[in-house]
């Protein structure tokens, strides 16, 4: 891992995204505190009540469920928010707008909680361009969250209304299997409301369901299908676009160096990377994976109509075989430029024929020699030290 390598990673714990995640998972913490606090204060008395769940709902205060949930809610999305997944941020601005809107209904959450939340949904309005990623792991985030939140609200709703359904639904796993029927829409038929209250909760935790099944699928199976489409669209029509332009072989500073120099005066550049390999190349770069001493790689990268392809690799034999593959499937004015790393192989790499023989060891050294004697550095010089002749 190269020195511009593990700058990008360090650079990148210190972005908005990061932030951000904690001041929202320090939103949700402050809305299941107080229900925390109170399950702390009713642990030694626990145990009495695990048969009496009314009871205990009671204790917690059933007024205080929608604010645990949200709270959940927002300490699991702030991880999705660390990756910086558009899908965590636009959960977790929808999940504030409700705690926003349950402060002001509620004159116990008061002013600072209310003011937070407000605070913090302008700042992941304001850096809403960190929050550009889609992943596997924020769509199961996005599931994990939804799917507990209903589950949560399936099952205590139902003991609270454990009285209104055809049997009396008063223990934690019959509440339990309850739940799971209604949202999965199975409806064996055991157990139904036979109140008006009863039959719109039950109806709540159906359409709930529904639409949280769906959303959940789409969340964690749209990134693969929209990573892979958009794969095979960009390769397409990179090779569509990829013409008069330069390809560049490998990943050396020096590659990194003229890549950025070439983009900066709007050049076009497809880059050839080894499978796997780490680089500080930005993520929209035009790259194809693979050998470059391979002349299938080099036809995807569009050797036939390139202005110049250049093997810039940290090994200098690696360099002499890109440039012979490059010689068999280049097109007719496509010129070849190999970077000779250490200047004893000079000979070796002009066996090869490569228009352009570049050696950073002799450059340096005979323009630093002729500063220092104050001798003229014109073209013709600069030429032959391109070519890798000694003056």
């Amino acid at each position: 891992m190269n020195l511009d390598i593990i700058k990008r990673k360090l650079s990148q714990i210190y972005k908005p995204a990061w932030i951000l995640a904690l001041l929202v998972a320090f939103n949700g913490y402050w809305l299941i505190k107080p229900v925390v606090s109170r399950v702390q204060q009713m642990l030694p008395g626990m145990v009495s009540w695990s048969h009496d769940w009314l009871n205990l709902i009671d204790k917690i205060g059933i007024s205080e469920l929608p604010r645990f949930i949200l709270g959940a809610g927002l300490i699991i999305m702030s991880i999705g928010l660390a990756l910086k997944a558009r899908l965590a941020w636009a959960f977790s601005l929808i999940l504030l707008l409700v705690v926003a809107i349950i402060s002001i209904l509620s004159s116990s959450s008061g002013l600072i909680l209310l003011s937070y939340t407000v605070v913090v949904s302008m700042l992941l309005l304001v850096y809403w361009r960190s929050f550009d990623g889609s992943s596997i792991t924020a769509g199961s985030l996005f599931a994990l969250t939804s799917t507990g939140a209903l589950m949560l609200y399936g099952v205590f709703g139902t003991l609270y209304l454990g009285d209104e359904f055809s049997t009396p639904i008063t223990d934690l796993p019959t509440a339990f299997y309850f739940s799971i029927v209604s949202m999965s829409t199975v409806g064996y038929g055991d157990l139904y409301p036979v109140t008006a209250t009863a039959r719109l909760f039950t109806a709540s935790i159906i359409v709930m369901g529904i639409t949280v099944f769906a959303t959940s699928i789409s969340a964690i199976i749209g990134p693969v299908i929209g990573g892979n489409l958009k794969k095979i669209v960009k390769g397409r029509i990179s090779n569509v676009m990829r013409k008069n332009h330069f390809i560049i072989l490998g990943i050396s500073p020096t590659a990194h160096s003229v890549y950025a120099g070439l983009i900066e005066r709007g050049d076009q550049v497809t880059l050839v990377c080894a499978t796997g390999s780490e680089h500080a190349y930005p993520a929209d770069a035009d790259i194809v994976y693979g050998d470059s001493s391979s002349a299938d790689i080099l036809l995807e990268a569009g050797a036939k109509k390139a202005n110049y392809i250049l093997a810039l690799r940290t090994d200098d034999a690696e360099n002499a075989f890109s440039i012979l593959a490059a010689k068999e499937v280049a097109g007719e004015h496509t010129k070849t430029i190999a970077l000779v790393n250490s200047s004893k192989h000079i000979p070796q790499i002009k066996r090869v024929k490569p228009d352009i023989v570049f050696s950073l060891q002799l450059l340096g050294s005979e323009l630093l020699v002729r500063t220092l004697k104050g001798e003229t550095i014109d073209n013709q010089l600069i030429t032959k030290l391109f070519f890798g002749e000694q003056s």
